[in-house]
């Protein structure tokens, strides 16, 4: 669904100048005739899809008695403005001026109308001879003018980056663009209503964090003035998430929000991006594994209307049950080494390299073997599983397992060979949390900026019990990418994160 404009000529700097120099004569007629060409409300009878349903049965060249008060942009002028093109985010209608149904005044209005402009008209409905739904405009109506042309209509933008830095521009030529950005509301309302049913309760939570913490990412810093403090934009809502079930504020609580990570950019990565974190209490990772099964079939069907979704060159079958394997079974599965049998990381280290992957001194045995799961693996899982029982090395916030304490009860669900869920069966031993964060900020002297910190008051709030809770996230954008075939993160984000013009 990702819209793919296809090349055209670029318009010259000085053909652009004078456009814009018409468009501002125009604009000039509008002002010495007495006419605001930007007035402040336009009342519709209808907008236009809705339109178009209600005149469905018109036969060709069927004429109503019906008056109806239109509006939007104007795409497309033909034979001087007889005929208009109006397009609003629902559909479309053709506008028809002619001096045998127009006003004469009406009429000269159309000397100032160009592509781009938004006008409004008031008139009589009606079906032409060819098929096409007509307003035999009566009166008509200047809203905004236009100071700039739109891209050349059958070609779209011509710079895939300025569909991004503009975005505007993009929506208004790209119909797939349009439709894209609209499923991902869909899936957003989709996620939230399916939490609400299971009695979830919607909660907000701080993106300025005065520690960070929650994941393992390097932050965003900013500077708050009047405190004369430094906190960091959010890297996950986690902590404070898990505070509010400690609390008791509900025994399911979750939250869809913007989180923060100070890294790179690719097409599956923006450093601001949206997801879905949720805490449920008296549960474990099994349990999430179900949810966010659930969740995802309930989203999915009310989108696609069935569980198996088109994605580049495959087809993406989101029924279930999803196959649930370990991280470590899959590692030997791909490598025939099985990494459970080394005690160091230096042991570990030289496995990878006979493999051909190279990591830095400084990494652990879980960091070991995360970096041969990327490699080895993660290219292969194309539809739905669940990937269980992580190195305990690469979870500070997870559950130690029940029968393997180097590992943890943690999974991460892979569509597509992308992570798209991840989730815990929560630690809520304090004394044990307060040893993982050690280990952490020893990692972050070391030199590991993705290392968190020890959130002392988080400590003091497991203190006072935090029942045994499930946590599971998911990043939105990528499952939106899913959802639309889409083969970029920019193209399901309204304004993703660009490096700015000099």
């Amino acid at each position: 669904m990702s819209a793919k404009p296809s090349k055209a000529p670029e318009v010259a700097p000085q053909d652009m100048n004078a456009v814009r120099a018409a468009k501002e004569r125009k604009l000039h007629e509008l002002l010495a005739a007495g006419v605001d060409p930007y007035p402040h409300v336009f009342k519709r009878s209808s907008r236009l899809a809705p339109l178009a349903e209600k005149y469905a049965h018109l036969k060709d060249g069927e004429v109503t008695t019906d008056e109806v008060a239109v509006a939007g942009r104007i795409m497309a002028l033909r034979n001087n403005g007889m005929f208009i093109d109006l397009r609003d985010p629902n559909g479309k209608i053709q506008l028809f001026s002619h001096k045998d149904n127009t006003p004469e005044s009406e009429m000269k209005k159309l000397e100032t109308v160009d592509i781009g402009d938004i006008v409004g008209a008031k008139g009589i409905i009606r079906r032409t001879p060819r098929g096409e739904l007509t307003v035999n405009v009566k009166e008509f109506t200047m809203l905004s003018k236009s100071l700039l042309p739109l891209p050349e209509k059958y070609h779209g933008l011509t710079d895939i980056e300025q569909r991004y830095r503009q975005r505007y521009l993009d929506l208004i030529m790209n119909e797939e663009s349009r439709n894209v950005l609209r499923t991902r509301s869909k899936i957003v309302t989709g996620i939230r209503k399916h939490m609400d049913a299971l009695g979830a309760l919607e909660v907000e939570t701080p993106i300025l964090h005065p520690i960070l913490g929650g994941a393992s990412a390097k932050p965003f810093v900013t500077h708050h003035n009047t405190l004369d403090t430094n906190f960091y934009l959010r890297v996950a809502p986690e902590l404070f998430l898990k505070r509010l079930v400690i609390g008791g504020i509900a025994d399911s609580v979750y939250e869809i929000g913007r989180t923060f990570r100070n890294e790179g950019i690719s097409p599956k990565h923006n450093p601001e991006f949206t997801m879905i974190e949720g805490y449920h209490a008296y549960m474990d990772y099994n349990d999430m594994m179900d949810h966010v099964e659930n969740l995802v079939q309930a989203v999915v069907k009310e989108v696609h209307g069935g569980l198996k979704v088109p994605y580049g060159d495959y087809e993406i079958d989101f029924s279930g049950p999803w196959p649930r394997k370990g991280m470590l079974e899959l590692v030997t599965e791909a490598t025939k080494i099985d990494f459970l049998h080394f005690d160091t990381a230096d042991k570990a280290r030289k496995a990878a390299d006979d493999l051909g992957i190279s990591t830095p001194p400084e990494v652990n045995w879980g960091q070991i073997v995360e970096a041969v799961f990327a490699e080895q693996v993660e290219p292969t899982l194309i539809q739905p599983i669940h990937v269980t029982d992580y190195p305990m090395d690469i979870s500070p916030l997870a559950k130690t397992h029940r029968s393997n304490p180097r590992l943890v009860e943690r999974f991460e669900t892979f569509v597509n060979t992308w992570e798209i869920a991840n989730a815990f069966s929560e630690l809520n031993d304090p004394k044990e949390q307060r040893r993982r964060f050690d280990l952490q900020v020893a990692a972050r002297e070391a030199g590991d900026e993705e290392a968190q910190m020890l959130d002392e008051d988080y400590v003091a709030a497991l203190e006072y019990g935090l029942p045994p809770t499930g946590g599971w996230g998911m990043g939105i954008d990528r499952f939106c990418m899913l959802l639309t075939n889409s083969s970029n993160i920019r193209d399901v984000i309204c304004f993703p994160t660009l490096k700015p013009k000099k």
